[in-house]
This record gives C-alpha cells, structure tokens and sequence, in this order.
C-alpha cells in the first residue's frame, strides 16, 4: 500500500489527520442538524462549506453529490500524487455501506436511482477515466479493509498491476435512524472498551489508497501486506459470536498466510466500537491468540464509525503510525470494560514500530483482518 489520503473533519490530508490525532484532537462533537436527524446527536461530521470550498479545486462542470464529492475529492489527491497513468491495468476499488442513500430524501435534487451503488461506481470510474469497470465492495463495516484484501488479490492474480481504492460514507437520517433503533447511539462521545461506554458515535469521511505491485509507485510511507483473510461467523444479523469465532479465525488465517507469529505484532488497530458486544468478543478473540499483551487502539472515538471507509480510514493512521513510529491512544479509554485483559494505549507514545494488525467486524457476521509491515 502506497499513496494516500484522508478527507475529513480533522482535516483533508492524511499528515494533517495524523498530526490532529497526536495532538488528542477528536472530531466527534454535538451535532444539530435537522436535516440528518430529528434530536441533536454526537458525531463527526464534515462542515458542508468547508467539503464545497474544497471540491471547488476539481473545477467541476456539473452537480455532484455529498458523498460523491468527498470521494472524488480524496481519490483526485492520491492519484494526483502517485502519478501514475490509468492504463488498462489500473483497476478501481469503491468500498461502501450505503453510498448515495441521502438522494432517496424527498427534498434530495438528484433522481433516486443516483442511489444504486453501481451508479456511484460509474460516476467515480467516468470522472477519472478508468479504463476498467469500477468494483464495489458493500458488506457491511468491514467493506474497507476488505477492498484492500480483494485489491491485494488481483494483483497476486495478475489482473491488474495496481489498483486504487477509495471509501466513504455520510452520517444520514437513514443510517442514524438505523443505530438508534438498536439504541447503540451514545450521547456523549465515545469510549471504545472502557466500563463507562455506552454507545458507538457515528461519522462521515473519505479514504483513498494506492495498492501496487511496483516499486517504482511507492511512497516513503509504503507498507505491504503480509496477509489477510475473512471470515463469517453465522451467529447473528447484527450481534457477533460472543465467543469471537469468526475474527479469531481470520486473524489465525492471516498469520498463516503471512507466516509470523502473533508475537510479533507490534500493536492492534482494532474495531472498536464502544458497545458491549463488540468489545467484548474481540477482547475474547485476542486473549484467545495470545495478543493480549500487544498495545491496542480503537480510533472511533475520534472519527466516530465510519462504516464503510472506517477500516481504509484506520489502515491509513496504521500506515502513518509505523511510519513515525507512533502509538496513537485510544481515545476516551479510562478503565477496562471488558472482562478479558488488553492493552489498550493510554497515552499518545513513540516506539519502534514494524508491523501492526487492522482488524474489522459488522453486521451479518462478517470479519475482515489484514497484516502490514513497513519496508523500512
């Protein structure tokens, strides 16, 4: 994985996201806005003006929509800086949980069928000039680090030489409507496995990547992937194994196909949602491979979940992470709140760092992992 960028409300390039998260700045925040839900709720959201002013750099010559914007935005950026033409062996990653689901909005100016997913996928593939058809990955939250699994595997298969991937998701009415029926929304911002949680936040952004196989196309900051793999673990539409079954398989894949042992992790960027079952079944999960020793964070409590662009978001602070050898904390995390041992970083730290683990879990069952390592 190569070139990057984060498009966010705690900034719109990765250096000035990551710098943020040093300094302990977090983007979740009272939110009002009736035209994304009907009560005030905690969230990060990007300021409308601030997307527009932005997106006016691309000098548009028709009308886009938000989560559009946010992606050609970020994806315009990582392409600009990897310079690399879009030939017939460039291939196009688009991950998402629900795309354009703000034009079924009645006050929405777009047609409704602007929310079918393969319609963001030609939109995003026709402004760049891809030659390929656009791939979009939508299964649940796991659907960003997933779109680097699957971007990994047509390389190795020789379908295409690189591939970019850009993920994102908007805080709307449908989506929020959605958590709160499960009252999982929390009202103050979150606090991913500390025994004061009670909730997730929700949050919007942008994520793009450059996955290659050339070397020639790396930035200073490249990881490369040593292994990945998904599993499911049937348990339930929106509850995991409470014994951590599906993500305990995947990572014990992964370290297989990577062929190193899980004593080597030099820290966890895990899921971390900041609600019971959750916490709990990955602190399960980890204890049972031996890595609860190993410094863990959860960045939802500075960007709040993301969905579908949470586990490209969180690979890309990973990248930047190993890249200045910097554990970023967790934040809002006090005091343990689950009943197995982790070690979950306090304290924004430097150390040597050469390898981390992202992990992912959503609903359905679904659990995605993936092993970076730097090249330096």
């Amino acid at each position: 994985m190569s070139y990057h960028n984060i498009t966010s409300s705690l900034g719109f390039d990765s250096a000035t996201v990551f710098e943020n998260l040093k300094q302990g700045k977090r983007a979740i925040q009272l939110v009002d806005d009736a035209s994304r839900f009907y009560k005030p709720f905690f969230g990060a959201v990007i300021p409308t003006e601030t997307l527009n002013s932005a997106f006016q750099i691309l000098e548009p010559n028709k009308d886009f929509t938000r989560l559009e914007k946010m992606l050609l935005l970020s994806l315009s950026k990582t392409i600009k800086a990897s310079g690399i033409d879009l030939s017939d062996r460039v291939g196009l990653i688009i991950s998402t949980t629900k795309g354009n689901i703000d034009v079924l909005n009645t006050q929405s100016q777009f047609p409704q069928e602007r929310a079918y997913l393969s319609e963001l996928g030609k939109i995003i593939q026709n402004y760049f000039g891809f030659k390929n058809e656009a791939i979009v990955i939508s299964n649940a939250c796991v659907s960003g680090i997933l779109s680097i699994a699957i971007a990994k595997r047509y390389i190795q298969e020789g379908i295409y030489d690189q591939v970019f991937v850009v993920a994102g998701d908007l805080v709307s009415d449908f989506v929020i409507s959605g958590f709160n029926s499960f009252h999982a929304l929390s009202d103050a911002p979150s606090k991913p496995y500390d025994a004061n949680r009670v909730g997730i936040n929700l949050g919007e952004v942008a994520a793009s990547v450059l996955v290659t196989s050339n070397k020639n196309n790396h930035s200073e900051d490249t990881v490369e992937i040593l292994g990945e793999a998904s599993c499911n673990d049937a348990n339930h539409i929106s509850g995991p194994s409470r014994t951590g079954e599906g993500l305990y398989r995947s990572i014990k894949s992964a370290l297989a196909e990577a062929n190193i042992d899980s004593h080597t992790i030099d820290y966890i960027s895990a899921h971390g949602t900041a609600t019971l079952f959750n916490d709990e079944m990955e602190a399960i999960a980890f204890n049972r491979l031996g890595l609860e020793h190993a410094p863990l964070n959860s960045l939802k409590g500075y960007f709040g979940h993301t969905l579908g662009a949470s586990g490209l978001l969180e690979t890309i602070i990973g990248m930047q992470s190993l890249h200045h050898n910097t554990l970023i904390a967790s934040a809002g995390f006090e005091t343990l709140g689950v009943t197995k041992p982790l070690n979950i970083i306090k304290e924004t730290a430097s150390k040597e760092l050469r390898t981390f683990l992202k992990t992912a879990s959503g609903f359905g069952g679904c659990n995605t992992v993936a092993l970076f390592r730097t090249l330096t």
